[in-house]
């Protein structure tokens, strides 16, 4: 028997040797890397401490710099927290650089000597980006598997095999880890991908901040994860600038904002703003949803000329003069006085609320004048018109007539009174057709809930409104103005000391643009919680982000990209999404379409081309969509095969059938048409314990229960972006036929696995999926 030294058994012993040994020696410095991290997190929640401690005491100085430490400490220590799950997962040996670990943040000893580099670092850029081709200096790059703080398998790429010495040659293992990663089980959660960014990723990733970014790429191609990953490499590169603007990641829906956000948190970004278009107007979350028709009109353009009439009618001019009977005075108001009142609010430039106080003062003047005039003063000067201007103020005959004239209003009155009113709707929606008003109308015990295209147009409506004081509401509806002005004195002084400081602060940090000095100033008196930049932008409709990121981004109508671009002027954003997977009627047809009106010319694009989450099986069926949308269109190439064809089989069966995927493991999602989620969810339910339906416009904790359930039962919209291990599509025809653009949601329904797919159906299937083969142990499909 051979048992030399070229003996199979010896060599395989050797192997298994080495690889205990390299383990061995990853796990030591892992643990000290750890240990590290422990370090700084006492050092850093003692410092908080101490800050906290010493109060809102002193100036305001004195407070302000409190709690600018206290933000600093406790967002350092928010990232030491999130970054535990894989600390630490690759490595790279370097001929100039020597051997350096790359991890989701950079850590040095006391003496500064770097002991971990943060993934996004330019000396960590070789991690992603180096090939054989061009090994970038490196001659092996190490991939760690971890778990907990335990190593668990170590992977190696081999870049450069001349430049190996002959000890680092006996120490290789394995192979790169992304394929195993990609046949992982879905945890209901995204992942970052941080340990397996591909190259073309990689690139996009750490694309330049300025200007818009357009990422476009087909289903499984990483637009999302990529997109994650850039705002985590953006703010690492860009940090003074957008932790003080902050990030916006706009999401298709609710379920999607559960599903990614533990991403930026575990790479150790935890002030981030998630939200959805039906969360962007502060106050108001819209989860309900609109028949397709109703969506696609409040989106049109045409919507911004409906808003101004709604408001300008507001604005109202009678034809006949008013009379106002104050004791035994009659006052009239013609309609010179109104005209004078009106131009002149016109002429201020102000949105409505504030420009009321110029019609207001205008009106006031002129009825001053006319009771002067009839009580026999005549000509009277400044100080007495003043007087005899408060006094008709407090009227509550000049009240009422100036509220029904030029009243204050809200976004939220506005639309209401827009939608429920035919006259109104009349007047501002004249260039619509009778049709297109008739959808508009709202009326009955839902008149007040609002859907995803209201949102849009509720800012619209505030930018023409502008803010309300809330302290002339106060004093209009609980007290005359003379029973304020004493308070109003004492508190004068104070007031213009802490805006003068206010204003001091903002011109010194550069944050003039981006908010007022009387927001500061308020956020500086007592000593209230402190609120992150997310928390204050989420609470300020009129935020200016640092950048801006949209996901399923070809979903969003003209109307929700005019809000949008309201937040970033400075159109620093990245934009992903699929022009093919376009469901909504209102959106995207071509990305010039979207951006043109805005930064023309002035944006880039980049595609993703590979398809890590569907297998060739399954992608196979979903490209005979694609043709069916538009022949011209290429499906993303798919990296990998699962071994498993897709299956038709009859609706009847589908409970059975879910219960015999929810068997072969992993996450299980039913993708049905929005008509038929309560009923098959209730089947399912039936035989699956644990099932979950979610209804269109759940909210979050919905789409929380959704994604930890073994197995979801949801419409199209609702699945955007998420991904599970098998996924079973009912009644495809009807998916196709319930809007618009069906084909397009029904190929987004076959993509959202990553394993196995299936199709159940009682309707003729559409032509794309007639060759599906029936479900072994199923009964027969007449196809």
């Amino acid at each position: 028997m051979q048992n030399g030294p070229e003996c199979p058994i010896n060599h395989i012993n050797g192997q298994a040797a080495t690889r205990q040994t390299e383990l061995a020696k990853e796990q030591e410095y892992v643990t000290a890397l750890y240990d590290r991290l422990d370090a700084l997190r006492e050092r850093t929640q003692r410092q908080l401490k101490e800050v906290l401690a010493s109060g809102a005491v002193g100036t305001m100085q004195n407070r302000s710099e409190r709690d600018t430490f206290a933000e600093m400490y406790a967002t350092r220590l928010a990232r030491l927290w999130a970054v535990e799950r894989g600390l630490v997962f690759g490595r790279l040996d370097h001929q100039e650089e020597g051997r350096l670990y790359i991890g989701k943040l950079g850590l040095t000893d006391d003496d500064q000597r770097r002991l971990l580099i943060d993934w996004r670092a330019p000396v960590a850029q070789p991690f992603y980006r180096a090939t054989p081709a061009a090994p970038m200096g490196v001659t092996r790059r190490r991939h760690l598997q971890t778990k907990g703080r335990a190593v668990i398998g170590v992977d190696d790429d081999l870049l450069d095999l001349a430049a190996l010495s002959d000890d680092d040659r006996a120490t290789l293992n394995g192979e790169a880890a992304l394929l195993a990663a990609l046949d992982e089980r879905r945890t209901g959660r995204m992942r970052d991908i941080v340990a397996t960014i591909q190259a073309e990723q990689d690139r996009v990733i750490r694309g330049d901040l300025n200007g818009v970014l357009v990422v476009q790429g087909g289903p499984g191609t990483g637009k999302t994860v990529v997109a994650l990953h850039r705002a985590a490499y953006l703010l690492y590169t860009h940090r003074q600038r957008l932790e003080r603007r902050g990030v916006l990641i706009l999401g298709p829906n609710l379920t999607f904002l559960r599903y990614i956000e533990q991403v930026l948190p575990s790479l150790g970004e935890t002030d981030v703003l998630l939200s959805t278009v039906g969360e962007l107007y502060p106050g108001v979350t819209a989860t309900a949803r609109e028949r397709p028709e109703v969506a696609a009109l409040k989106g049109d353009p045409r919507m911004v000329e409906v808003i101004a009439r709604a408001v300008r009618d507001r604005q109202k001019v009678p034809r006949k003069p008013i009379e106002i009977t104050i004791g035994r005075i009659t006052l009239t108001v013609d309609r010179s006085m109104l005209d004078a009142a009106r131009n002149k609010a016109a002429r201020s430039r102000r949105p409505h609320n504030q420009a009321r106080a110029v019609f207001v003062r205008s009106l006031l003047n002129a009825l001053a004048r006319q009771q002067a005039r009839k009580i026999g003063k005549g000509l009277i000067d400044e100080d007495e018109l003043a007087d005899l201007r408060e006094e008709l103020r407090t009227e509550p005959a000049v009240k009422s007539a100036l509220n029904r004239l030029w009243p204050y209003l809200t976004p939220q009155r506005l639309l209401l009174g827009l939608y429920g009113s035919p006259e109104r709707l009349g007047h501002a929606a004249a260039h619509l057709t009778p049709d297109e008003r008739a959808l508009l109308r709202r009326e009955g015990p839902r008149a007040g809930e609002w859907t995803e295209s209201d949102v849009p147009l509720l800012d619209e409506a505030a930018e023409l409104l502008g803010d309300i004081d809330e302290q002339v509401l106060r004093a209009t509806a609980m007290q005359a103005e003379e029973e304020l002005a004493a308070a109003r004195r004492a508190e004068e002084h104070e007031r213009e000391a802490e805006l003068a400081y206010a204003r001091e602060v903002l011109e010194l940090t550069g944050l003039s643009d981006v908010m007022e000095a009387e927001r500061l100033a308020e956020r500086q008196r007592g000593d209230g919680p402190y609120l992150t930049t997310a928390e204050r932008a989420a609470a300020d409709r009129t935020w200016a982000y640092g950048h801006v990121i949209v996901d399923e981004a070809q979903e969003l109508s003209p109307m929700a990209w005019r809000a949008l671009m309201r937040r970033c002027p400075t159109r620093s954003m990245t934009i992903v999404g699929d022009i093919a997977q376009t469901g909504s009627a209102a959106g995207a047809r071509s990305w010039a379409e979207v951006l043109d009106p805005y930064v023309a010319g002035r944006w880039r694009q980049e595609r993703l081309t590979v398809n890590y989450r569907t297998p060739v099986e399954l992608m196979a069926v979903a490209a005979g969509v694609l043709a069916a949308i538009d022949p011209a269109l290429e499906a993303p190439m798919s990296v990998r095969e699962s071994g498993a064809e897709p299956w038709a089989a009859p609706l009847a069966a589908l409970p059975e059938l879910v219960k015999a995927e929810v068997g072969e493991g992993g996450k299980v999602a039913v993708v049905a048409p929005d008509a038929l989620l309560d009923r098959l969810g209730s089947r399912v339910a039936e035989v699956v314990p644990g099932a979950v339906v979610v209804t269109p416009g759940a909210g979050r904790a919905g789409g929380a229960e959704a994604l930890d359930a073994p197995v979801a039962v949801m419409g199209v919209a609702d699945a955007k972006g998420l991904e599970f291990d098998s996924v079973v599509v009912a009644e495809p025809e009807l998916i196709a036929a319930q809007s618009p653009r069906g084909l397009s949601d029904l190929y987004v329904a076959l993509t959202r696995a990553t394993q196995r797919l299936g199709v159940v159906h009682e309707r003729p299937l559409p032509a794309p999926l007639r060759g599906l083969p029936s479900r072994p142990g199923a009964p027969s499909v007449g196809l």
